[in-house]
């Protein structure tokens, strides 16, 4: 799978229940987290799980401290920039991990869609695909998204009673991805027309703040998500070395 003002019971509380992402099995008891040993998304019962509306309240005060105002792009772990890995780097790494991906395109075609949507928005496309890596387990599946739904980061995916957003096809699957990335990292919209379902919460909570680098999507793309950035660029290098 889930730096800004205080915002109210009621926000935080849609918040908690929307804006994580995962997969797996799970009950409605239970919040899901991520396991930093195995890269893939596991349950935890919401009683082992610190209170993850004090860990948004704790966010929500430190980052103003944490972080500068203007977004940094290209840095070595920024979202937002342009792409260092080659689309070849990117199919090659991925197929020789899982040479049969589960997607309803060509490996060669699902990485020039990331590159097309990133390059138009601003997004690192290669790390993003090293994170649809991730959330997929190289597209391999196996938890609460299934192949057909085209939802390459899990987006909408609370429990296993909410299987989350299903897009027609594999291009807007992948820009769905961008766009929600792009929520957490700018302040500007999309240039093409919104289909990200969760876009406009986000914007919503975040207001004029902005995330940097992969690392600050820890405890907010996954739940707690400790490692959950580092996870994402260890694909990222491991593709830059493929």
């Amino acid at each position: 799978m889930f730096k800004i003002n205080f915002i109210s019971t009621t926000v935080l509380t849609i918040f908690i229940s929307l804006l994580s992402s995962a997969s797996g099995v799970c009950n409605a008891s239970q919040f899901r987290h991520y396991n930093n040993t195995i890269a893939v998304k596991v349950i935890t019962d919401e009683s082992q799980a610190h209170s993850f509306s004090d860990k948004i309240k704790n966010l929500i005060q430190n980052y103003d401290t944490e972080h500068s105002s203007s977004p940094k792009t290209n840095a070595p772990s920024s979202i937002l920039g342009s792409a260092t890995a080659t689309p070849e780097q990117c199919v090659r790494y991925l197929l020789r991990i899982n040479p049969n991906p589960e997607i309803s395109v060509s490996p060669q075609k699902l990485v020039s869609y990331y590159y097309k949507e990133g390059d138009r928005e601003g997004v690192r496309p290669d790390i993003a695909f090293a994170q649809a890596l991730v959330e997929t387990g190289f597209f391999r599946y196996g938890g609460t998204v299934t192949p057909d739904q085209n939802n390459y980061c899990g987006l909408g995916t609370t429990n296993t009673l909410v299987k989350g957003a299903y897009f027609s096809s594999s291009l807007l699957g992948v820009r769905a991805h961008i766009q929600h990335l792009l929520a957490y990292a700018s302040n500007k919209p999309p240039k093409e027309p919104i289909i990200d379902p969760r876009y406009s919460l986000v914007r919503s909570i975040y207001k004029h703040h902005t995330l940097d680098t992969w690392q600050d999507l820890n405890g907010r793309w996954a739940v707690p998500g400790n490692t959950y950035g580092q996870n994402i660029l260890k694909i990222y290098h491991a593709i830059l070395n493929s």
